[in-house]
């Protein structure tokens, strides 16, 4: 019988989900988190690996030559070296369009918080301040229609889409930077620069890599509208933080909502948390309990099929 080790199991499967499919066809081990130090020790004699968060590189690699099979538990493939992977003959797998519905949701969650405030006012009523008020409503932001409002996406692959598909059935007007060439007629391919410049939502759905690293800078900020809302629901690195600070205090756009940063623990600080007009949430759009069982059945799946030699 195959033996697997799973690394850093705990945010998938938290206190509502189990292993319990893939221990029907293999030893495995779970570990809820693993310091970097106790990598090798915990994969020694492992046939198969799981990992979420913690890094696998070649030095690792070296040290474990029972393992044939890395398993990422996540669509990113940046913690483990492919390349060495390769070279040694160790099959990775990773998963892939499982949380596109959730990370959708997530944008949308983000940005009618903003543009609703809905958790702002409802505590203002359990403070008592509506029952004391001289009139029937009552308000102290701005409220924000988004019908008519146009969001621009970098990036059109599944969330990307996903996400077009939600602002079009909300009446926004839909513009991507995108290389597809086959477009719904409802979504115009527009350059980087036009983009942000139209834009009354920017959210970002593309890769971090070379080209898109910190594609939210001081520069393209500076094209935005004032009433600009930023999302970010892809990846920490797509955003400089320090220029999309300073845009927020100088009031150059109007709001951001974040669910990624470049430091996750952002054990460090950062200039985004406290920042005024700023809405920071834990890396949890992928999270949902749907999504995550989603995760779990395709990552068995993978597990069953390189068992079976597929």
């Amino acid at each position: 019988m195959k033996k697997i080790v799973v690394l850093d199991s705990y945010t998938l499967t938290g206190e509502d989900l189990t292993w319990e499919e893939l221990k029907k066809i293999a030893d495995v081990t779970v570990y809820d988190r693993t310091k970097p130090e106790d990598t090798v020790a915990r994969c020694t004699g492992a046939d198969m690996v799981l990992t979420n968060k913690v890094i696998i590189d070649d030095t690792i690699m070296e040290q474990l030559p029972q393992m044939k099979y890395i398993g990422i538990l996540a669509t990113g493939m940046n913690v483990v070296d492919l390349e060495a992977a390769a070279r040694r003959g160790i099959a990775v797998t990773n998963i892939p369009a499982y949380s596109t519905a959730s990370v959708a949701q997530m944008v949308f969650a983000h940005l009618l918080n903003i543009t609703q405030r809905v958790d702002h006012y409802s505590n203002q009523v359990h403070e008592g301040k509506w029952g004391a008020n001289a009139d029937f409503s009552m308000r102290d932001t701005p409220l924000i229609e988004l019908a008519g409002k146009t969001i621009g996406l970098v990036g059109l692959g599944n969330t990307g889409m996903a996400t077009a598909q939600i602002a079009n059935a909300f009446g926004m007007r839909v513009i991507a930077v995108t290389s597809k060439s086959e477009l719904p007629g409802w979504i115009e391919s527009v350059s980087k620069e036009e983009m942000f410049k139209r834009a009354d939502v920017v959210s970002l759905h593309c890769p971090l890599v070379p080209d898109t690293e910190k594609i939210i800078n001081a520069q393209t900020l500076g094209l935005m509208k004032k009433t600009a809302i930023v999302i970010n629901c892809g990846r920490g690195g797509l955003v400089d933080e320090d220029a999309l600070a300073d845009a927020l205090k100088r009031g150059e756009i109007m709001a951001a909502g974040i669910d990624v940063m470049r430091q996750e623990p952002p054990r460090d600080g950062s200039p985004l948390i406290g920042c005024k007009n700023c809405y920071v949430t834990p890396h949890i759009a992928w999270a949902t309990k749907e999504a995550r069982e989603r995760l779990m059945e395709i990552a068995v799946k993978n597990c069953k099929a390189f068992i079976e030699g597929k």
